[in-house]
């Protein structure tokens, strides 16, 4: 039998994603059913509309807000998610603190911070090991400037993500 722990404010394994803080909290050195991380948003930071074949999430608003989107859209369009509208008609919306988003297997899904302020959420991963996706971005993210949408679409792709529209960092145009 193993024991639990406890984390102080701040505390975990910290991964600088470019501009994105994730605090690594619980990985899948830890549990054998998820991750848990605290991510800061920073303003212009938008993820990109994707799609995990096989992993499920949850985000959880803690401070600031975010656009948030988790529905097949009626029509998938390459620039950018928050036009897209359901087929019942749901849209994307913007969310404050304890918003909260879960995001089964397959289904598209987005988040970007539109205000001028960081925004900061406790971030779900299911199976474990979201981290190691983490730390390939970090590399790549690392680099400053825009991000190359290709390698970024073939580092997702190594993780069973499907990316739709592109990531971006709010260090390049729209």
């Amino acid at each position: 039998m193993t024991d639990g722990f406890l984390l102080a404010p701040g505390a975990g394994e910290l991964i600088t994603l470019g501009p994105m803080s994730v605090h690594a909290k619980v990985t899948g050195e830890h549990s054998v059913s998820g991750s848990t991380f605290e991510v800061v948003v920073p303003p212009g930071f938008d993820v990109g509309a994707h799609i995990h074949a096989a992993g499920e999430e949850l985000f959880y608003v803690l401070d600031g807000e975010l656009d948030l989107l988790a529905f097949e859209p009626e029509q998938r369009t390459d620039g950018d998610w928050r036009s897209w509208t359901s087929r019942d008609g749901r849209r994307v919306t913007r969310c404050g603190p304890g918003s909260l988003m879960f995001v089964p297997p397959g289904c598209p899904h987005a988040f970007a911070n539109r205000g001028t302020a960081p925004a900061r959420m406790l971030f779900q991963f299911a199976p474990p090991g979201h981290e190691r996706y983490f730390a390939d971005l970090a590399k790549v993210l690392g680099r400053g400037g825009a991000p190359d949408p290709d390698e970024i679409r073939a580092l997702r792709a190594r993780h069973g993500i499907e990316q739709l529209t592109p990531l971006r960092t709010g260090s390049q145009p729209r």
